[in-house]
């Protein structure tokens, strides 16, 4: 048996799966978030802890016996999260999570120091780590001055698992800190936030063993003494390994409070201006390349909290049949904006409303929103050398056949569906679990699923989804010359 822990932003998942990656069992445990001020996002870590305990306890309840077989643990986690240490190990400060825009400035300015782009294969956003605590340096020195250690929340998660200080390579690949293609702490890059090696965690490949499971834990759980613990995972590489998005050509569109559209790369292939990410994977000699939306689904259940009903209940008044858009034109940057903009000052907006703009119209634009988002995405890694054919949907997001068919045609790519089945970041990490564990084969352990069915792009609707997403893609430098 493995067990994959994904700590994502709404909550912690547990997945067991045994030696024929058969999923046995699952649990959650719910996470919130503070935001003190306008673009700020913070998380308690202790909240973390909590809500992990309460994943497994609840996979415990029902599978203990099975669960007493775990041979290996993989790691997921959101990623750049800033989780800063003293040097007994104890939280500093609430973690500022990857969605905190607070630290513009200071990543505009390592953006403008060339080594940063030149080492780190990628610009340096605002909600990447190392601008993040340039903030805390200039904001609140007194934090500061009793920093230690910084951890990614995943890694965070692993010294209470473990004990050990380590990180890998698709995790690291987002604090500007890593040499990309060395998949190695930059020694300038962390001269250039007032930091050394010392303040950093070691670095394994996902695939590898970081540590085993404490003693006291495996007892609490019911697990063996000898369990160890992989590598792991950033959120996305780890739903790769999921998907089996590991070779070069495949990706996936990715539809969580987030959106991503993931493409796995034989080769570091870096393009910052591009704005989209160049990261390592979490296979060894093996990197990926993804346009990153700050707002997906988390802009959908925006919606839904204003229009005070249930985002399913919101798509299913579309129905399945794509309908032509309107005019009414939704922009999803309710947070900022990432590929291909780097735009942290940047907000949302509804745009062309008038007197018949009903409830159904402005789902069907904040639907559209998103996909014209994602073409966005989809020019800026062809623009990065990686032209996608086809992608295949993941996500909470994906649920939905109306968005799914907004997106291909949005794109003009076919979208594949898989079979039933969970191959998100839980299951991937569960992979890396097993690929730890039994020093399996990367490549066969992380297979891509079956497809269950393809949605095709509507060629009838080409020309009015082009057409609409002229009217997107115009108004962003408007709005940009009022907003930021």
């Amino acid at each position: 048996m493995y067990l994959g822990l994904d700590l994502g932003t709404s909550g912690v998942k547990a997945l067991l799966i045994d030696e024929k990656q058969s999923v046995i069992a699952s649990g959650t445990g719910i996470l919130d978030i503070s935001r003190p001020q306008s673009g700020w996002s913070e998380q308690d870590p202790s909240h973390w802890i909590k809500a992990t305990e309460g994943a497994v306890a609840a996979v415990r309840a029902t599978h203990g016996k099975e669960l007493a077989a775990v041979k290996g643990i993989g790691l997921s986690g959101q990623m750049h999260g800033a989780t800063l240490l003293d040097a007994g190990d104890q939280v500093l400060r609430p973690c500022i999570l990857w969605n905190d825009t607070r630290s513009h400035k200071e990543a505009a300015e390592f953006d403008s120091n060339p080594i940063f782009r030149a080492l780190s294969g990628n610009i340096v956003f605002p909600g990447f780590t190392a601008p993040k605590i340039a903030w805390v340096k200039n904001n609140e020195p007194d934090v500061f001055a009793k920093l230690s250690r910084v951890l990614l929340p995943k890694d965070y998660l692993r010294l209470w698992l473990t004990g050990e200080h380590v990180s890998e390579m698709s995790d690291a690949a987002g604090t500007s800190w890593l040499d990309v293609g060395k998949r190695a702490w930059s020694p300038e890059l962390l001269a250039a936030t007032g930091l050394d090696a010392s303040f950093m965690p070691s670095l394994v490949e996902g695939t590898e063993v970081s540590g085993k499971l404490k003693a006291d834990l495996a007892a609490r759980w019911g697990m063996g003494t000898s369990v160890v613990v992989a590598g792991g995972a950033g959120d996305n590489a780890a739903s790769a390994c999921g998907m089996g998005t590991v070779a070069e050509g495949h990706a996936f569109v990715s539809l969580g409070t987030s959106g991503v559209l993931f493409a796995a790369n034989s080769a570091y292939l870096p393009n910052p201006q591009s704005a989209v990410h160049t990261f390592c994977h979490a296979l060894p000699n093996t990197w990926h390349q993804m346009g990153v939306i700050l707002s997906a689904t988390d802009a959908l259940n925006w919606y839904a909290g204003i229009a005070s009903r249930q985002p399913a209940e919101l798509t299913g008044e579309l129905g399945d049949q794509l309908r032509a858009p309107s005019g009414v034109t939704f922009l999803p940057y309710l947070s900022g904006e990432r590929t291909p903009l780097n735009d942290s000052a940047i907000r949302g907006s509804f745009h062309g409303l008038e007197h018949a703009s009903d409830r159904a119209v402005l789902t069907q634009a904040v639907l559209e929103g998103v996909a014209f988002a994602f073409r966005d995405c989809l020019h800026a890694l062809a623009a990065a050398g990686t032209k996608l054919e086809r992608v295949t949907a993941v996500g909470g997001g994906s649920r939905s056949t109306y968005w799914l068919k907004a997106i291909a045609t949005a794109l003009n790519i076919p979208v594949d569906v898989p079979a039933d089945g969970d191959f998100g970041a839980a299951f991937g990490a569960a992979r890396l679990g097993l690929i730890a564990a039994e020093n399996g084969d990367p490549r066969a352990i992380c297979a891509a699923p079956s497809t269950d069915y393809t949605i095709e792009p509507e060629t009838a609707l080409t020309d009015a989804f082009d057409a609409a997403y002229n009217r997107y893609h115009n108004l962003y430098p408007a709005l940009k010359g009022v907003q930021s």
